[in-house]
This record gives C-alpha cells, sequence and structure tokens, in this order.
C-alpha cells in the first residue's frame, strides 16, 4: 500500500496511491467528451460521455476513421497535421455529425503523445457548444435584419460607442452628411460642420449626441445646422438616445437626424404669405381709418361725428396693433411693450394737450390671438380716461400697466379724476359694454377700483409660444 503524507494535519494521497484502475474510471465515467484517435485517424477509444454526445455505440464508433464524424473532411486533416506537428489545439472549432444525422458544433482541446519521436495518439477533449453557435446564429440574424432595417429608412441612423466614436451608419446618413463616415475614427456626429440653428458653430464635442452620451439622457427638442463637404448647408432634428448596460451605464448612443429643410421652407413660404397678408390688412386698415376719419370731419351732425370719431379711433387701434405684429420677427406673437406704446400711441393723436400718457409695461410676448381685442380693449379704456378722468383744472393723466402676475398678464389703467360706478355705468355705457365682451373673449376679468380716480384692471392668462422651449 502506498504512502500517505500529512499537509497541515490533514491526510493527502500521493501520486503513489493512484491505482490503474482510478485512471481508468475517470477515463470511462468523465463529465467532458474524451477520446483518443491514432495517428492515421482511428478511433483508438472513446468514453461514455463521447458517446452520448453524438449517440453512438462503442462498437459503431471506436475502429472507425474519425473523418467519417466529421462534417468538414478538411477540418479532421488540419487537426491531424498540426498535432502530429507538436501543436496543442485550444478549443478548435468542428462540426460532427450524430447518429440522428444531426449537426453538433464542438469545440476540441487536443495534444499528441509521442514516443521516442514517434506520434502515438491524441488526447481530446470535446465540448458541445452548439446552443452557443446558434444562439450566436441567431444574434447574428437579428443584427443582420436590424441593419436591412436601418439601411431601409429614408432617415439618417447612426451609432456610436460610449466615447463617441462612430460604430454604424446607414446610407441615408451618408447621403444626408454628403461624406463617408470613418468608422472607428469620427466623433459624436456623421456630419462634417455643425452649427446652431441660429448660425453660430457648434463643436462636435458640444453637439447633441455628445451631451447625450456625457450625461446619460436622449436629448430632444433641439434643431440644429450642417454643413457638407461640398459646402451646402442643411437645418436636421436631431433625436441621440443613449444605450446603456444593466446597470444604467451608457455603453453607446444611437442617433437619427431628420432633414428639416422642406419644413423650414414651407415656414419660409407661409412667413412670406403672412407677411404680404399683414401688409394689406395693415394698408386696409389705414384706408379705412382715413376714410371715416374724412366722414367724421365732413359731417354736419355732431352725433355722427362723435360716432365716426369712436369708430376711427378704435380702428386706429387695430391698425396699431397690425402694425406692431407685422414689424415682429415671430408673427405669432408680439413684444407686449411694443404693442401697449402702438396702441397707446395711436390713441394719443385724439386726445387734447391736456393729457398725459405714462406707460409701464413690462418684457414679455402677447400671442397673436389676443392682440386685437386687447388692443381695442385699451382703446376704450384709454379714451373712457381722456374723457372722464380730468381734474378740475381740465389737466388729465392717465397711467398704463401691462405685467405678469402669477402667470397671467394684467393690464391696468388709471387716471387722476373723480372715478365713476361700473354698476351703473357699465350697464348703460357701450365702451364699457364693449369693455366686458372683449375681455370674455380674452376668458379674463375686468374690474373697476371704486373711489377717486378711476382703475379699471383687466386680467387675462395668457402663454408665449416661446416659453417652454426646450434648450440644448
Amino acid at each position: 500500500m502506498g504512502k500517505v503524507e500529512l499537509v497541515s494535519g490533514s491526510p493527502i494521497v500521493s501520486q503513489t496511491d493512484v491505482f490503474p484502475e482510478d485512471y481508468e474510471d475517470f477515463f470511462e465515467n468523465g463529465a467532458l467528451a474524451l477520446h483518443l484517435v491514432a495517428a492515421d485517424g482511428t478511433i483508438l477509444r472513446a468514453n461514455q460521455a463521447e458517446l452520448d454526445l453524438l449517440g453512438y455505440t462503442a462498437e459503431e464508433y471506436v475502429g472507425r476513421q474519425i473523418s467519417e464524424f466529421h462534417e468538414d473532411a478538411d477540418t479532421v486533416s488540419e487537426m491531424l497535421v498540426r498535432l502530429a506537428a507538436g501543436e496543442k489545439l485550444a478549443r478548435f472549432p468542428a462540426r460532427m455529425r450524430a447518429k440522428d444525422g444531426s449537426i453538433k458544433h464542438v469545440e476540441t482541446t487536443s495534444s499528441a503523445q509521442f514516443r521516442n519521436g514517434e506520434f502515438i495518439n491524441t488526447r481530446c477533449f470535446t465540448t458541445d457548444v452548439t446552443e452557443v453557435v446558434e444562439a450566436r446564429r441567431q444574434l447574428a440574424r437579428k443584427d443582420a435584419e436590424m441593419r436591412q432595417v436601418l439601411e431601409a429608412l429614408p432617415a439618417a441612423v447612426y451609432t456610436t460607442d460610449a466615447e463617441g466614436k462612430i460604430t454604424y451608419f446607414n446610407r441615408a446618413a451618408a447621403e444626408l452628411a454628403g461624406r463617408e463616415p470613418v468608422i472607428g475614427k469620427d466623433e459624436w456626429c456623421v456630419t462634417f460642420r455643425l452649427f446652431t440653428a441660429d448660425g453660430q458653430p457648434l463643436p462636435h464635442n458640444e453637439c447633441p449626441m455628445a451631451i447625450a452620451l456625457k450625461e446619460n439622457r436622449p436629448v430632444r427638442g433641439v434643431e440644429a445646422m450642417a454643413q457638407r463637404p461640398d459646402g451646402s448647408m442643411f437645418p436636421f432634428l436631431p433625436f441621440p438616445t443613449p444605450m446603456r448596460n444593466d446597470d444604467g451605464e451608457p455603453i453607446g448612443a444611437v442617433n437619427m437626424l431628420v432633414d428639416i429643410s422642406d419644413r423650414k421652407l414651407a415656414e419660409t413660404n407661409q412667413r412670406v404669405f403672412l407677411d404680404e397678408l399683414n401688409h394689406r390688412v395693415k394698408n386696409n386698415m389705414m384706408m379705412l381709418h382715413g376714410l371715416i376719419r374724412s366722414a367724421e370731419r365732413e359731417s354736419n351732425s355732431a352725433e355722427a361725428r362723435a360716432v365716426l370719431g369712436d369708430a376711427a379711433q378704435r380702428v386706429g387701434a387695430m391698425a396699431a396693433a397690425q402694425q406692431a405684429l407685422y414689424t415682429e420677427h415671430d408673427r405669432a406673437e408680439v413684444n407686449a411693450r411694443n404693442f401697449v406704446n402702438a396702441v397707446c400711441d395711436s390713441a394719443r393723436q385724439a386726445f387734447s394737450k391736456n393729457v398725459t400718457l405714462h406707460i409701464d409695461a413690462g418684457a414679455g410676448n402677447l400671442a397673436n390671438d389676443v392682440t386685437m381685442p386687447l388692443a381695442l380693449v385699451l382703446n376704450e379704456l384709454l379714451t373712457n380716461a381722456a374723457k372722464h378722468g380730468c381734474d378740475d383744472t381740465g389737466n388729465c393723466e392717465i397711467w398704463v400697466s401691462l405685467r405678469r402676475s402669477e402667470g397671467d398678464f394684467v393690464l391696468t389703467v388709471r387716471d387722476n379724476g373723480p372715478g365713476y360706478d361700473f354698476k351703473v355705468t357699465g350697464r348703460r355705457s357701450s365702451g364699457t359694454g364693449l369693455v366686458s365682451g372683449l375681455v370674455r373673449q380674452l376668458r379674463g376679468s375686468f374690474t373697476v377700483a371704486p373711489g377717486a380716480g378711476a382703475q379699471c384692471t383687466v386680467r387675462f392668462a395668457g402663454q408665449s409660444q416661446t416659453e417652454g422651449r426646450p434648450d440644448l
């Protein structure tokens, strides 16, 4: 019996205690498929795991040429040549044919036994990787299908790694950019040069894609301009979105560039059309204003002149609002200060020199759809203050204010006159009745403070279209 050595108080079996039957048991009953092949390719021996892998009995497998069980004869020849040369094979891929006709994808780890320089046999461990290969094939198939989808998209799509290096781009991206991006070299964007929507140079490392990766968030609602190598420019909307691992860390990003040249052209055409329309409306209003003033001067009736004067002043207020809107770059809204000044200047033309206006209009923008009713409201309040807000000496001072308060617009018109009771005059005065109707159109409220010095307040909700726009 062999000797027993003690290591740290524990008995360790020495190599002399391993009996031949132990090696035999290791070979036959090992969990890994194992076979021995002679130099001429004859299978000398195979354990049960090998036979179970392929479904053969020992009589059907041992003693035959290993090439009979391989799908690719050249693979077997290459393995034997390399083993005979003394090379060790590690996870060498091959395809073996099972008894039921199925193909097993395997990886073979093998080395050769030499005796006196003569190649005696191989020692091959075989690992079934069929499921792994099939999974890889499915992933490759899905990847190929996804690439076909991306290539078919009319929108430019590209991807980057976590550092911003371009890893893929579809044909639409190259055509939009006017260049062939360099995979693994170009960074952040496939375009040649970038600019902000207002034409300022935009470094690639500050573009929306760079921000999406650096801040690990999608970027939306940002317009940009790109220049092609031939110098042509195009506006686009990017949609960069980070791709994350299981821990939420960015491993890359995908971006889609949508060319909005057609939309910009349509907006330009629409702006030209609106400019022409506004110009004609303004001219027509001024012509109407002139005709009414002319009729007022020619009328012999004092009552008719009063009515025509009020009508002319109202048309003048509307023309002033139209003029203020026409001079804005954004035809959808108007600067509040410019609007109030324009309406007050129009109303002032009908007042005597004893009327003094004090204007305090805060910065901000008014939506286009509120300008006309608000212009008429302001004109009526100014006219009423000029008529009834004079002091004992005949002088009249009017204070006009337009401010924001808790998200609403608040218009106040105050004079230094004796004041009036809105509950009484509001029912019989055409001016205050018109104001009440217009305020309802604005979905607002109209109040008059009691006591000396009438103070009329109009409050209405309103958000300019530029508020709440997303920034880069």
